[in-house]
């Protein structure tokens, strides 16, 4: 009977074995998989933004077709909707980044847990309202309380060309810092929600260290959150920034469309290449089209290379602390 029994232990668990060994290969087949599908989407988007945009990039060769933009004004046409693109963007960030910090440094670390709770899932719940929302409260609502203070720009800072414009333009508030405005608060609850998390997973060893060396705890955060948080916030920020890239509705129901400047207070003086697109491609054709696909062909572009950027100043982070 021992016998017996001494001799079915090893058979069991050389099968457990087995079977976790085919467990195995078959979750690291479905992960390839995974992989190699998400490179191969991404690789036939920029085949098919490329091919589709060859016309308007390189018309002499590919087509004769009359459009709106002529061979050699093509890029007048595209830099103009990068230029609006990565502006409205960039107010965007420096509007919500410090902000998104500090209320995710405030849930972790200084509020008490009966208002900790509520704040948070409120901050969640901004993510969840769709972008159009968004854009009819910036054209109704926040576009007009921003009149007073675009006038006072204009009066007291119109000397620096970020602040010029007509008073009688600027009236409507439908501006490219409207946008970002409404942008910053749409990413806020992403920035938020990814450093919240981060910062409550600095060790408690190191903060208590810390405390008990005469840090404050302001001093205690500088030293151990900041630091152990460096590359998850740099990831947010990027991914919120791509957010702010990609974003459509929003943008299209704030601006009014119209030559580029590089004022910021100046209504119909922006447009981004979402909001472009969206406003043109339904009823464009032939060359026409080609010229908004060739648009987000930069929009591809510039985003790839925000995220190899992340990628990069995440991976050095790494690399220093690893060093150290």
């Amino acid at each position: 009977m021992s016998s017996t029994a001494t001799d079915a232990a090893p058979s069991t668990g050389l099968k457990a074995g087995r079977s976790a060994a085919a467990g195995d290969k078959v979750f690291s087949g479905l992960a390839l998989a995974a992989g190699a599908v998400i490179l191969l989407v991404l690789a036939f988007v920029a085949i098919f933004l490329v091919v589709e945009s060859l016309p308007a990039l390189a018309p002499s060769f590919f087509s004769t077709q009359d459009s709106i933009n002529s061979a050699d004004t093509i890029w007048q046409y595209v830099l103009p909707l990068m230029g609006g693109t990565i502006i409205a963007a960039i107010i965007a960030l420096l509007l919500a980044t410090p902000v998104a910090v500090g209320i995710a440094l405030y849930i972790s670390h200084y509020a008490p847990r009966k208002i900790a709770t509520p704040v948070g899932y409120v901050i969640d719940l901004l993510a969840a309202i769709p972008s159009v929302v968004y854009g009819a409260w910036g054209m109704t609502v926040l576009a007009s309380l921003m009149v007073p203070i675009y006038g006072w720009l204009d009066q007291y800072l119109g000397f620096i060309p970020f602040f010029a414009g007509d008073p009688s333009v600027t009236t409507t508030g439908r501006t490219i810092m409207t946008s970002g405005v409404v942008l910053a608060v749409m990413i806020l609850p992403i920035i938020t929600s990814l450093c919240r998390e981060i910062f409550i997973q600095t060790p408690k060893l190191h903060e208590e260290a810390a405390l008990a060396l005469g840090a404050t705890r302001w001093e205690m955060v500088k030293m151990t959150v900041f630091p152990f948080a460096r590359a998850g916030i740099v990831s947010s920020v990027m991914l919120a920034l791509g957010r702010a890239l990609g974003e459509t509705m929003a943008v299209t129901m704030v601006l009014s469309p119209g030559i580029f400047t590089w004022s910021l207070v100046t209504s119909g003086r922006h447009a981004t290449i979402p909001s472009e697109i969206a406003l043109n491609f339904p009823e464009a054709f032939g060359m026409r089209q080609s010229e908004l696909i060739a648009a987000g062909l930069m929009l591809f572009i510039i985003t790839l290379a925000v995220n190899m950027t992340a990628r990069w100043i995440v991976s050095r982070h790494k690399e220093f602390s690893g060093a150290n």
